[in-house]
């Protein structure tokens, strides 16, 4: 087991890739908090984990909030006793639109949580971690950091801060053990997708347009990126940290 007695936070954890990543970590042998906006998403993801014999916490959080960051930490610590890794993969979508076209309080929910509840779990959790001397920190970016798609201005801008952000926390903390990664997924079959294609429900013209764009022909499921994130949260990528890890198929070669 990759995560055996490791205890992991995992935000948006009640659907797609967070919901994946979850899963995944506990089978791994990790203790999972499973966060999410939504208590009864939380609560069904930690039932599946415990059903399945592994061990979880249910977390309801608004990962734009300090006092929802702060308990999320605060509590899984109370429960564990340690904290070793967050996995910040909380976001939202932005439907396509023109720049003109967007209301000022659309940017502003997007960077409130694809942004600032990056800065907000890394705040609270880097304390602990730092008493620790070790720790990994993965966040969820996007490949519309590196190759945005038309109409996306708002959650691009999003996706690289936090890229960004990612690279200046693995240097600040790297001194202390702990591992920042951005994981940087291309267009992932979760219930985000349809609003990204600017549809309500995600149809054949819209997946075969997005996998178009793909070299690999397809699109990620979230256990692509969910595999991925255990990768880096383990040992085997002890000497990664501060590069994108870049999950795309190819779109951005």
């Amino acid at each position: 087991m990759k995560l055996k007695d490791r205890v992991a936070i995992v935000t948006g954890a009640g659907s797609g890739i967070g919901q994946a990543s979850a899963l995944l970590f506990a089978t791994e042998g990790a203790k999972v908090a499973v966060v999410d906006l939504k208590p009864d998403a939380a609560r069904a993801v930690a039932e599946q984990i415990e059903r399945a014999g592994g061990v979880a916490l249910a977390i309801a959080a608004d990962v734009s909030r300090a006092e929802d960051n702060r308990e999320a930490v605060a509590q899984t610590v109370a429960r564990w006793g340690r904290l070793d890794v967050f996995y910040a993969n909380a976001g939202v979508p932005q439907w396509p639109s023109s720049v003109d076209e967007v209301d000022e309080t659309v940017f502003d929910r997007i960077m409130a949580v694809n942004v600032k509840g990056v800065f907000l779990g890394a705040k609270f959790a880097a304390p602990v971690m730092k008493k620790q001397k070790r720790g990994v920190f993965l966040i969820t970016g996007s490949t519309a950091a590196f190759k945005p798609r038309p109409g996306g201005q708002c959650y691009a801008a999003s996706k690289g801060a936090v890229t960004t952000m990612g690279q200046s926390l693995a240097v600040e903390l790297a001194p202390f053990g702990i591992r920042v990664v951005v994981i940087a997924p291309v267009a992932t079959e979760t219930p985000m997708l349809s609003t990204f294609m600017g549809k309500k429900e995600v149809d054949d013209e819209g997946l075969q347009r997005y996998r178009a764009t793909v070299p690999l022909g397809r699109l990620n499921q979230p256990e692509d990126i969910a595999k991925a994130a255990l990768f880096l949260a383990s040992d085997d990528a002890s000497m990664v940290t501060g590069s994108p890890f870049i999950v795309d198929g190819g779109r951005c070669a």
